[in-house]
């Protein structure tokens, strides 16, 4: 079911919440990287519930060293619940039939989304490339729960965040607070300075979010190190304009293919998590070499990648499926048709795909670590960073062109998005990735 979710429950009003606590912490040495620049600060972040699904889902699925199955059984508990416990409308807030949770289940979902508030409020920082931050110490050890790269920290090192969620009785903005000021102290000092296999830790956040059931609002708490003398920043700040992709520096291979394993995990392309597995340690036996399948379409002025195994529900699969996925065949005509034609009577579906050249280029560098038996992995790989869409800082939150008005859909800077309304989508054809021979377009 990877691939492909369910929104037909969840509100439709953007929401903004403001930053309500801040707490800047004094590190020795300070700067630690002295050439990085912290970005400034997100004082609103603002989102719909497909960045928020979409962000749910990629901070459940960090763990890189965790199998298919276990991420498939936390997306799958996960995002159902964002249909029922928040209430519509431009606040924040839990709906009525949140008093029916358990204890345990109301902790479970306020950390589902205290992570994937922290992972929008980090790409509303500009950071694009994420990861677990289990590898900085031993499982009991208490420690941050991301660690972040890309943006202002490109090329200089990575930062670490923590998340925290609360939807206790008594919520407020001094008790968001104190979680964020106090995870921050416990979670993210004590690594802060340390070695990991992405890159030196630079800088720290702690991210803490709650809200109180039966009263509208949120609050959001930010804890960073602090930097007495930031010099001059080389990259400009989140809130200035961006090209449509911009490049990103040398991203370190080891946290492009975290990243990217949650990536087509998300999508359904449990081929290329396979093959992203065996680069890391090819101890086993390669997986088979068969090409993996994706269909290019046009949507939202951009053109985007879909696995194969999120088109299971368009109907009627058995006059063109088979068809569609011969890519030595001609073209057949339903790819000239509107997807809207195609459909069931399912409109509320939302696809998790990926932006065509952010796509391309890792499938390309994967096939070329491959190509050389995975024994020679480069360090850093030449990877594009987009803009944001459906979410970010303030009012730039939705970073839509004009060719984009209407379209339902959240895009995060490593390329992952979910396409809320697929079905206005436009296929334009088939993207084929050889593992050995690398991508073509028949």
């Amino acid at each position: 079911m990877s691939g492909l979710i369910s929104t037909t429950g969840l509100w439709s009003a953007e929401k903004a919440v403001a930053l309500t606590g801040y707490t800047p912490h004094q590190h020795v040495p300070n700067p630690i990287e002295p050439s990085f620049t912290a970005p400034k600060r997100v004082s609103k972040l603002t989102f719909g519930p497909l960045a928020l699904a979409a962000a749910v889902a990629r901070a459940a699925t960090t763990r890189d060293d965790a199998p298919v199955a276990v991420l498939d059984a936390l997306q799958r508990s996960t995002l159902p619940m964002l249909e029922t416990m928040i209430e519509d409308g431009s606040m924040f807030g839990l709906s009525t039939d949140f008093q029916y949770l358990a204890d345990t289940e109301r902790t479970f979902l306020a950390a589902r989304i205290g992570g994937g508030i922290t992972d929008l409020y980090m790409n509303a920082l500009g950071y694009t490339w994420r990861a677990n931050a289990a590898c900085l110490s031993p499982a009991l050890d208490p420690h941050a729960d991301f660690i972040y790269e890309g943006g202002n920290a490109s090329g200089h090192g990575v930062v670490l965040a923590e998340a925290h969620g609360s939807f206790a009785a008594n919520a407020s903005a001094q008790s968001v607070h104190l979680q964020s000021k106090n995870k921050y102290l416990r979670q993210v000092k004590p690594h802060l300075a340390a070695s990991s296999p992405y890159g030196k830790v630079i800088h720290g956040y702690s991210i803490a979010f709650g809200s109180a059931p039966s009263t509208p609002g949120a609050f959001l708490s930010l804890s960073e190190t602090k930097i007495v003398k930031p010099k001059t920043p080389k990259s400009l700040p989140p809130s200035t304009p961006e090209s449509e992709i911009s490049p990103d520096g040398a991203t370190p291979t080891s946290i492009a293919l975290a990243a990217h394993r949650s990536n087509f995990f998300l999508m359904g392309g449990d081929e290329v998590v396979d093959w992203i597995d065996w680069v890391r340690t090819v101890d086993d036996a390669p997986p088979e070499p068969l090409p993996v399948e994706f269909l290019r379409i046009q949507y939202a002025g951009r053109r985007f990648l879909v696995h194969a195994s999120s088109l299971w529900w368009i109907d009627p699969p058995h006059e063109w499926f088979g068809e569609l996925f011969e890519y030595h065949h001609p073209w057949p005509r339903m790819l000239r048709w509107p997807l809207s034609r195609r459909v069931r009577s399912r409109p509320h579906l939302g696809w998790f795909a990926i932006e065509e050249t952010a796509g391309t280029d890792f499938l390309k560098s994967l096939t070329g670590i491959i190509q050389d038996g995975g024994r020679s992995i480069p360090e850093t790989l030449s990877l594009p960073s987009l803009v944001l869409s459906g979410f970010g800082p303030g009012e730039e939150s939705a970073g839509r062109s004009r060719d984009d008005a209407g379209y339902r859909y959240a895009l995060f800077r490593d390329g992952l998005a979910l396409l809320g309304d697929p079905y206005r989508g436009r296929p334009s054809g088939i993207t084929v990735w050889s593992p050995k021979d690398g991508v073509s377009t028949p």
